[in-house]
Protein backbone atom coordinates (compact mmCIF):
# COMPACT_ATOMS: atom_id res chain seq x y z
CA UNK A 1 0.00 0.00 0.00
CA UNK A 2 3.13 2.56 0.74
CA UNK A 3 4.14 1.73 -2.99
CA UNK A 4 0.18 2.99 -3.95
CA UNK A 5 0.49 5.86 -1.74
CA UNK A 6 3.82 6.62 -3.34
CA UNK A 7 2.57 6.46 -7.00
CA UNK A 8 -0.58 8.15 -6.24
CA UNK A 9 1.04 11.22 -5.62
CA UNK A 10 3.30 11.13 -8.39
CA UNK A 11 -0.09 12.63 -10.23
CA UNK A 12 2.67 14.60 -13.35
CA UNK A 13 3.93 11.31 -14.07
CA UNK A 14 2.38 9.60 -16.84
CA UNK A 15 3.58 6.35 -16.24
CA UNK A 16 5.69 4.13 -14.61
CA UNK A 17 7.89 1.47 -15.15
CA UNK A 18 7.25 -1.44 -12.89
CA UNK A 19 9.35 -4.63 -14.30
CA UNK A 20 11.91 -6.15 -12.15
CA UNK A 21 15.36 -4.84 -13.84
CA UNK A 22 16.21 -8.27 -14.89
CA UNK A 23 13.19 -8.68 -17.48
CA UNK A 24 13.69 -8.34 -20.56
CA UNK A 25 11.75 -5.95 -23.18
CA UNK A 26 10.95 -8.58 -25.69
CA UNK A 27 7.11 -7.51 -24.55
CA UNK A 28 5.33 -4.01 -23.43
CA UNK A 29 2.04 -3.78 -21.55
CA UNK A 30 0.86 -0.17 -20.98
CA UNK A 31 -2.02 -0.16 -18.38
CA UNK A 32 -4.83 2.65 -18.87
CA UNK A 33 -6.43 3.91 -16.17
CA UNK A 34 -7.67 7.22 -15.36
CA UNK A 35 -7.05 9.77 -13.03
CA UNK A 36 -5.24 9.33 -9.64
CA UNK A 37 -7.96 9.90 -7.15
CA UNK A 38 -10.09 7.54 -9.16
CA UNK A 39 -10.73 3.89 -8.59
CA UNK A 40 -9.17 2.74 -12.09
CA UNK A 41 -5.65 4.23 -10.98
CA UNK A 42 -4.54 2.09 -8.29
CA UNK A 43 -6.50 -1.47 -9.61
CA UNK A 44 -4.41 -0.52 -12.66
CA UNK A 45 -0.97 0.10 -11.03
CA UNK A 46 -1.28 -3.24 -8.62
CA UNK A 47 -2.47 -4.76 -12.17
CA UNK A 48 0.66 -3.22 -14.17
CA UNK A 49 3.11 -5.10 -10.55
CA UNK A 50 1.34 -8.77 -10.89
CA UNK A 51 2.03 -8.73 -14.62
CA UNK A 52 5.68 -7.86 -14.27
CA UNK A 53 6.11 -9.82 -11.53
CA UNK A 54 4.32 -13.09 -13.42
CA UNK A 55 4.66 -12.68 -16.90
CA UNK A 56 8.30 -13.56 -18.47
CA UNK A 57 9.97 -11.15 -20.35
CA UNK A 58 7.18 -8.42 -19.75
CA UNK A 59 7.92 -4.71 -18.64
CA UNK A 60 5.04 -2.43 -17.80
CA UNK A 61 3.49 0.87 -17.85
CA UNK A 62 0.83 3.10 -15.94
CA UNK A 63 -1.14 5.93 -17.65
CA UNK A 64 -2.77 8.02 -15.92
CA UNK A 65 -5.37 8.74 -18.70
CA UNK A 66 -9.16 10.79 -18.58
CA UNK A 67 -10.86 6.81 -18.18
CA UNK A 68 -13.42 5.20 -20.32
CA UNK A 69 -13.75 6.88 -23.79
CA UNK A 70 -10.20 7.61 -24.07
CA UNK A 71 -8.98 4.55 -22.74
CA UNK A 72 -11.31 2.90 -25.69
CA UNK A 73 -9.55 5.05 -28.55
CA UNK A 74 -6.04 4.98 -27.00
CA UNK A 75 -5.96 0.84 -26.67
CA UNK A 76 -7.80 0.58 -30.42
CA UNK A 77 -5.09 3.08 -31.52
CA UNK A 78 -2.35 0.11 -30.30
CA UNK A 79 -1.27 3.08 -27.63
CA UNK A 80 -2.25 0.63 -24.91
CA UNK A 81 -2.30 -3.63 -24.23
CA UNK A 82 -4.82 -3.26 -21.90
CA UNK A 83 -7.60 -0.39 -20.63
CA UNK A 84 -10.02 0.19 -17.69
CA UNK A 85 -13.56 1.36 -19.18
CA UNK A 86 -17.00 1.81 -18.17
CA UNK A 87 -19.83 -1.06 -19.99
CA UNK A 88 -22.19 1.80 -21.44
CA UNK A 89 -18.85 3.17 -22.72
CA UNK A 90 -17.87 -0.51 -24.41
CA UNK A 91 -21.14 -0.67 -25.88
CA UNK A 92 -21.54 3.14 -27.77
CA UNK A 93 -18.04 1.99 -29.22
CA UNK A 94 -18.94 -1.38 -30.17
CA UNK A 95 -22.41 0.17 -31.39
CA UNK A 96 -20.70 3.58 -33.26
CA UNK A 97 -22.93 5.84 -30.83
CA UNK A 98 -21.90 9.76 -32.39
CA UNK A 99 -23.57 11.11 -29.26
CA UNK A 100 -20.52 9.48 -27.37
CA UNK A 101 -17.80 10.48 -29.66
CA UNK A 102 -17.31 6.83 -31.90
CA UNK A 103 -18.29 8.08 -35.06
CA UNK A 104 -18.52 4.39 -36.67
CA UNK A 105 -18.02 1.13 -34.97
CA UNK A 106 -14.81 0.37 -32.98
CA UNK A 107 -14.00 -2.96 -35.00
CA UNK A 108 -10.93 -4.17 -33.16
CA UNK A 109 -12.07 -3.31 -29.37
CA UNK A 110 -12.15 -7.11 -27.28
CA UNK A 111 -12.83 -7.93 -24.20
CA UNK A 112 -10.34 -9.35 -21.33
CA UNK A 113 -12.98 -9.71 -18.14
CA UNK A 114 -16.02 -7.79 -16.81
CA UNK A 115 -14.97 -6.62 -13.61
CA UNK A 116 -16.49 -4.61 -10.47
CA UNK A 117 -19.52 -2.46 -10.76
CA UNK A 118 -19.41 1.51 -11.28
CA UNK A 119 -21.60 3.42 -8.89
CA UNK A 120 -22.88 6.85 -9.89
CA UNK A 121 -22.37 8.98 -6.99
CA UNK A 122 -23.62 12.21 -6.89
CA UNK A 123 -22.65 14.09 -3.44
CA UNK A 124 -23.39 17.70 -2.96
CA UNK A 125 -22.57 19.89 0.05
CA UNK A 126 -25.08 19.72 3.13
CA UNK A 127 -25.32 23.28 3.02
CA UNK A 128 -26.31 23.50 -0.40
CA UNK A 129 -29.43 21.45 0.47
CA UNK A 130 -29.21 18.96 -2.63
CA UNK A 131 -30.19 15.26 -1.72
CA UNK A 132 -32.17 14.41 -5.31
CA UNK A 133 -32.05 14.65 -8.54
CA UNK A 134 -34.76 17.34 -8.82
CA UNK A 135 -32.53 19.68 -6.12
CA UNK A 136 -29.88 19.55 -8.74
CA UNK A 137 -31.85 22.71 -10.80
CA UNK A 138 -30.29 25.87 -10.62
CA UNK A 139 -27.10 24.64 -8.72
CA UNK A 140 -24.01 24.52 -9.93
CA UNK A 141 -22.88 20.67 -10.72
CA UNK A 142 -19.31 18.92 -12.31
CA UNK A 143 -20.50 16.15 -14.79
CA UNK A 144 -16.79 15.18 -15.20
CA UNK A 145 -13.93 15.23 -17.66
CA UNK A 146 -15.65 16.34 -20.95
CA UNK A 147 -17.23 13.14 -23.04
CA UNK A 148 -15.51 11.03 -20.35
CA UNK A 149 -17.34 7.61 -19.50
CA UNK A 150 -18.69 9.97 -16.25
CA UNK A 151 -20.08 12.63 -18.36
CA UNK A 152 -21.68 9.60 -20.20
CA UNK A 153 -23.15 8.43 -17.39
CA UNK A 154 -24.53 11.86 -16.32
CA UNK A 155 -26.08 12.85 -19.93
CA UNK A 156 -27.96 9.60 -19.69
CA UNK A 157 -29.03 10.23 -16.43
CA UNK A 158 -30.76 13.93 -17.01
CA UNK A 159 -32.07 12.58 -20.21
CA UNK A 160 -34.04 9.19 -18.40
CA UNK A 161 -35.00 12.08 -15.53
CA UNK A 162 -35.91 14.46 -18.50
CA UNK A 163 -33.52 16.66 -16.91
CA UNK A 164 -30.79 18.33 -19.10
CA UNK A 165 -27.79 20.29 -18.05
CA UNK A 166 -29.64 23.79 -18.85
CA UNK A 167 -31.46 23.19 -15.65
CA UNK A 168 -28.14 23.67 -14.04
CA UNK A 169 -27.37 26.84 -12.44
CA UNK A 170 -23.69 25.97 -13.63
CA UNK A 171 -22.01 22.72 -15.45
CA UNK A 172 -18.58 22.68 -14.79
CA UNK A 173 -16.71 19.57 -16.80
CA UNK A 174 -14.08 18.68 -14.26
CA UNK A 175 -11.97 15.65 -13.31
CA UNK A 176 -12.85 14.24 -9.36
CA UNK A 177 -9.71 15.48 -7.58
CA UNK A 178 -10.75 19.38 -9.20
CA UNK A 179 -14.33 18.76 -8.44
CA UNK A 180 -13.83 18.11 -4.73
CA UNK A 181 -11.70 21.17 -4.89
CA UNK A 182 -14.10 23.27 -6.06
CA UNK A 183 -17.17 22.52 -3.61
CA UNK A 184 -14.15 22.75 -0.43
CA UNK A 185 -14.37 26.58 -1.93
CA UNK A 186 -17.58 26.86 -2.11
CA UNK A 187 -17.40 27.28 -5.74
CA UNK A 188 -19.13 24.39 -6.91
CA UNK A 189 -22.69 22.61 -5.36
CA UNK A 190 -22.19 18.76 -6.28
CA UNK A 191 -20.49 16.49 -7.97
CA UNK A 192 -21.19 13.25 -10.03
CA UNK A 193 -18.76 10.72 -10.00
CA UNK A 194 -18.72 7.33 -11.98
CA UNK A 195 -16.55 5.06 -9.89
CA UNK A 196 -16.39 2.07 -6.97
CA UNK A 197 -17.49 2.93 -3.88
CA UNK A 198 -15.25 4.27 -1.49
CA UNK A 199 -13.14 6.40 -4.39
CA UNK A 200 -10.60 8.67 -2.93
CA UNK A 201 -11.95 11.54 -3.93
CA UNK A 202 -14.86 11.66 -2.44
CA UNK A 203 -13.90 9.98 0.83
CA UNK A 204 -11.70 13.34 0.67
CA UNK A 205 -14.29 15.48 0.46
CA UNK A 206 -16.83 13.94 3.08
CA UNK A 207 -13.68 13.78 5.83
CA UNK A 208 -13.32 18.19 5.19
CA UNK A 209 -17.33 18.76 5.30
CA UNK A 210 -20.46 17.88 5.60
CA UNK A 211 -21.97 16.10 2.53
CA UNK A 212 -25.50 14.98 1.35
CA UNK A 213 -24.93 11.65 -1.08
CA UNK A 214 -27.88 12.59 -3.55
CA UNK A 215 -30.44 10.05 -4.75
CA UNK A 216 -30.51 8.64 -7.90
CA UNK A 217 -34.49 6.51 -8.02
CA UNK A 218 -34.55 3.16 -9.73
CA UNK A 219 -36.88 4.24 -12.36
CA UNK A 220 -33.64 5.90 -13.91
CA UNK A 221 -32.14 2.66 -14.34
CA UNK A 222 -35.22 1.10 -15.79
CA UNK A 223 -35.63 3.52 -18.11
CA UNK A 224 -31.98 3.02 -18.97
CA UNK A 225 -31.98 -0.07 -19.17
CA UNK A 226 -28.77 -2.58 -19.56
CA UNK A 227 -25.76 -2.04 -18.76
CA UNK A 228 -27.69 0.00 -15.94
CA UNK A 229 -29.28 -1.35 -13.12
CA UNK A 230 -30.31 -0.36 -9.82
CA UNK A 231 -28.21 -0.52 -6.75
CA UNK A 232 -27.15 1.23 -3.51
CA UNK A 233 -24.45 2.87 -1.80
CA UNK A 234 -24.08 1.44 1.73
CA UNK A 235 -24.90 3.15 5.16
CA UNK A 236 -21.45 4.23 5.99
CA UNK A 237 -19.76 4.05 2.99
CA UNK A 238 -17.91 8.33 3.62
CA UNK A 239 -18.07 10.41 6.36
CA UNK A 240 -21.44 10.99 8.13
CA UNK A 241 -23.28 9.06 5.36
CA UNK A 242 -26.21 7.69 8.03
CA UNK A 243 -28.39 5.59 5.49
CA UNK A 244 -27.97 3.48 2.04
CA UNK A 245 -28.90 5.45 -0.56
CA UNK A 246 -30.51 4.63 -4.09
CA UNK A 247 -28.23 4.97 -6.80
CA UNK A 248 -26.75 3.17 -10.44
CA UNK A 249 -24.50 0.57 -11.17
CA UNK A 250 -22.75 0.08 -14.26
CA UNK A 251 -20.24 -2.70 -15.04
CA UNK A 252 -16.32 -2.29 -15.53
CA UNK A 253 -14.68 -3.73 -18.14
CA UNK A 254 -10.91 -4.51 -19.16
CA UNK A 255 -11.35 -4.30 -22.40
CA UNK A 256 -7.94 -4.58 -25.34
CA UNK A 257 -7.69 -5.02 -28.88
CA UNK A 258 -7.56 -7.67 -31.36
CA UNK A 259 -4.09 -6.59 -32.50
CA UNK A 260 -2.77 -7.77 -29.34
CA UNK A 261 -1.26 -11.44 -29.47
CA UNK A 262 -3.45 -14.18 -28.30
CA UNK A 263 -0.56 -15.37 -25.67
CA UNK A 264 -0.44 -12.19 -24.40
CA UNK A 265 -3.91 -11.22 -24.07
CA UNK A 266 -4.10 -15.16 -21.97
CA UNK A 267 -1.62 -14.11 -19.54
CA UNK A 268 -3.21 -11.00 -18.73
CA UNK A 269 -6.12 -13.01 -17.92
CA UNK A 270 -4.77 -16.08 -16.15
CA UNK A 271 -2.77 -13.67 -14.07
CA UNK A 272 -5.27 -10.91 -13.18
CA UNK A 273 -7.54 -13.87 -11.75
CA UNK A 274 -4.76 -15.65 -10.21
CA UNK A 275 -3.69 -12.56 -8.25
CA UNK A 276 -6.78 -11.15 -7.30
CA UNK A 277 -6.26 -10.46 -3.58
CA UNK A 278 -3.26 -7.96 -5.17
CA UNK A 279 -6.17 -6.11 -6.44
CA UNK A 280 -8.31 -5.99 -3.03
CA UNK A 281 -5.34 -4.61 -1.13
CA UNK A 282 -5.25 -2.00 -3.57
CA UNK A 283 -8.84 -0.83 -3.68
CA UNK A 284 -11.32 -3.31 -1.83
CA UNK A 285 -13.85 -2.33 -5.44
CA UNK A 286 -12.07 -5.52 -6.70
CA UNK A 287 -13.86 -7.44 -4.10
CA UNK A 288 -16.52 -6.89 -6.83
CA UNK A 289 -14.72 -9.01 -9.82
CA UNK A 290 -16.16 -12.59 -10.01
CA UNK A 291 -14.13 -14.99 -12.19
CA UNK A 292 -17.71 -17.06 -12.64
CA UNK A 293 -19.13 -13.80 -14.65
CA UNK A 294 -16.15 -12.28 -15.91
CA UNK A 295 -16.09 -13.43 -19.35
CA UNK A 296 -20.16 -13.45 -20.18
CA UNK A 297 -23.23 -10.60 -21.12
CA UNK A 298 -20.09 -8.78 -22.28
CA UNK A 299 -20.97 -5.90 -25.28
CA UNK A 300 -17.65 -6.91 -27.47
CA UNK A 301 -16.35 -10.09 -28.14
CA UNK A 302 -13.93 -11.70 -25.87
CA UNK A 303 -10.28 -11.59 -26.73
CA UNK A 304 -9.76 -15.01 -28.49
CA UNK A 305 -6.36 -14.97 -25.68
CA UNK A 306 -8.83 -14.18 -22.91
CA UNK A 307 -11.33 -16.83 -23.93
CA UNK A 308 -8.89 -19.50 -23.80
CA UNK A 309 -8.52 -19.10 -20.83
CA UNK A 310 -11.91 -19.07 -19.37
CA UNK A 311 -12.47 -22.11 -21.51
CA UNK A 312 -9.58 -23.83 -19.58
CA UNK A 313 -10.55 -22.50 -16.21
CA UNK A 314 -14.39 -24.18 -16.97
CA UNK A 315 -15.44 -20.97 -16.56
CA UNK A 316 -17.13 -20.74 -20.81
Amino acid sequence: MKLIHRLAASAVVAGLALAPATASAQQFINVLTGGTSGVYYPLGVALAKVYADNIEGVKTQVQSTKASVENVNLVTQGRGEIAFALGDTVKAAAEGDADAGFQQPVENLRAIAAIYPNYVQIVASKESGITDLAGLEGKALSVGAPASGTELNARAIFGAADMSYDDLGKTEYLPFAESVELIKNRQLDATLQSAGLGVASIRDLASSLPINVVAVPAEIAETLGAPFRAAEIPAGTYDGQDEAVPTLAITNILVTSSEVDEELAYQMTKQLFENLPELVAAHNAAEGIDPETAGKNLPVPLHPGAERYYKEAGLL
